[in-house]
């Protein structure tokens, strides 16, 4: 009998009970990930005289492997499927139509300045690459407000299903667990691991740390509620007095499971600061398009890819009119997404076509909420961050931009993964806007339906461009193919998100481009 779990064993438990984030979390202690690496833009000088590249994917990943081709004399061209640039970098305004798989057509009726981001959304501090051609390109960022203490948590089965504040949670949270080691203190159970010293430290902090009291006990009194929040906050006058909060039970605590979107706070990806471009995500991509302009060719889906030694020719149908072309060239940047890769044809080899069959992408659903008045701020105090649910759309994210200004504002009312993500990925547009009501009134009970306005979403397994929202390797999959999926073939070198270890994020994919494209100019030197 097996006595001991493996690592993918583990990573698999916590994957279900944690989440993505979770998961992504344990991977990058087990050394499976690894923090963003960027050493500035690429060498790639001493380029030949006429040597061309198409680029396959007008996604950030493509753009920017021919953003820096071109600088270095290549002559580039990209192939675009659809009829705008940025790919998963994408903002939906008011007056956008989008057509999901399936044939449901949205029509978006937000209000001017209001958006929702369907893909990205944040960029961590430590995304360099990122941040650098943000700079490079104009993209206008402010701070996105990561981490609201005054935001809710909710789990259906704790505290008679009712939304708490993250702060009375964690902070009950945090007070307990101080209490509860404290007494492991007392009682020797820690003397093999700290000295007398060590443990008279640790008490010190654990005091401190937990709010404790003189006895060591963590209890409904004004110091607890210095972390939790109060009954009555002080004020002046006459009834300036605070009145302390009531402390949960532990037991309730840890059925709210706070625990997990603690955990998520600490994710080195999920840690503040974060930003985002000022008027949507879909900004930094139109900066990119800008760059390569007159590279691009829209409306171009590409169905076949083949190569030889004399070069590469790829095999296109313009979508607007169906006329078939080829284009040629000396190399091939690939930054179609890996499910839409696996469909057309190609002479890849057959290790890289079992590569590109081995990954699976996420189905996250976005739901964005307009909202007649910004009541999470007016009515509750509420400024940007996330409240968390354990019903299907998971989270409501509040808007970081037009903060205080009056009419409306758009909230993210959902951004559903795993289970729930597939219960509302197969309900209609009008259906999923019903459910992110329905279950976002458990924060804001009187005045989520009143305020609602109009309402978009986005499924991304029914996205008909990437069919998906971003890959999912997993420990066995990574060892067994990932060395593969990356490695220049011949002429051909695949790019994306996919073929980093920052998957699911746009430093992912402009690593992966970097990388990739000083492969390719070192191969073409030596050719």
């Amino acid at each position: 009998m097996q006595t001991h779990t493996t690592r993918r064993q583990l990573l698999t438990a916590i994957g279900m009970m944690g989440g993505t984030a979770a998961l992504y979390q344990a991977m990058t202690t087990m050394g499976h990930a690894a923090e963003t690496q960027f050493a500035g833009p690429p060498n790639l000088s001493g380029a030949r005289t006429g040597a061309s590249v198409l680029v396959l994917g007008a996604g950030l990943g493509g753009m920017l492997a021919a953003y820096e081709l071109s600088k270095a004399g290549y002559k580039v061209r990209i192939l675009e499927y659809q009829n705008r640039a940025g790919g998963r970098n994408w903002s939906l305004y008011g007056g956008d139509t989008y057509t999901e798989l399936g044939g449901a057509t949205q029509k978006v009726g937000f209000a001017p300045g209001h958006y929702l981001n369907p893909g990205p959304w944040r960029i961590p501090h430590h995304h360099r690459t990122l941040l650098h051609y943000c700079k490079s390109f104009g993209v206008s960022l402010e701070p996105f407000i990561q981490f609201n203490h005054n935001a809710f948590v909710h789990n259906e089965h704790a505290f008679g299903g009712k939304p708490v504040h993250f702060r009375e949670a964690a902070a009950d949270f945090e007070g307990n667990v101080a209490e509860l080691l404290n007494k492991a203190i007392d009682q020797k159970a820690l003397d093999a691991e700290l000295t007398t010293e060590d443990k008279d430290k640790l008490k010190e902090a654990l005091r401190g740390w937990g709010m404790l009291d003189a006895d060591m006990k963590y209890k409904t009194n004004l110091l607890s509620s210095e972390h939790r929040g109060y009954e009555r906050t002080p004020g002046g006058g006459v009834n300036g007095a605070p009145i302390p909060s009531e402390v949960f039970k532990f037991r309730d605590v840890i059925d709210v499971q706070v625990w997990k979107n603690m955990a998520f706070f600490m994710n080195h990806e999920m840690q503040t600061t974060m930003f985002q471009p000022v008027g949507g995500m879909g900004m930094i991509g139109k900066a990119f398009a800008k760059q390569v302009g007159g590279m691009l060719t829209y409306n171009a889906k590409v169905t076949k890819i083949m190569q030889d030694k004399a070069g590469v020719t790829v095999s296109y149908t313009d979508t607007a009119t169906g006329k078939a072309t080829e284009a040629k060239a000396d190399y091939c940047v690939c930054a179609i997404p890996l499910g839409v890769l696996n469909q057309i044809e190609n002479n890849l080899s057959g290790p890289k076509k079992s590569a590109i069959a081995a990954v699976p992408y996420g189905n996250q659903v976005k739901i964005g909420l307009q909202m007649a008045r910004r009541f999470w701020e007016t009515d509750d105090y509420i400024y940007g961050g996330h409240s968390f649910t354990s019903q299907d759309i998971a989270l409501v994210s509040y808007p970081n931009y037009k903060l205080f200004e009056d009419g409306p504002g758009v909230l993210l009312g959902a951004f559903a993964n795993g289970a729930g993500a597939f219960r509302l990925a197969g309900m209609t547009p009008e259906q999923r806007i019903e459910a992110a009501l329905a279950q976002g009134a458990v924060f804001h009970p009187k005045t989520y339906r009143k305020e609602f306005q109009t309402g978009a979403s986005v499924a991304w397994s029914r996205v008909p461009w990437t069919m998906g929202c971003c890959a999912r390797w997993n420990e066995e999959t990574r060892k067994q193919h990932y060395q593969t999926l990356v490695a220049l073939e011949d002429r051909t070198v695949l790019v994306g998100e996919h073929a980093s270890y920052v998957g699911c994020w746009m430093e992912g994919a402009l690593l992966s481009s970097l990388d990739a494209i000083t492969r390719l100019h070192k191969r073409a030197l030596e050719a």
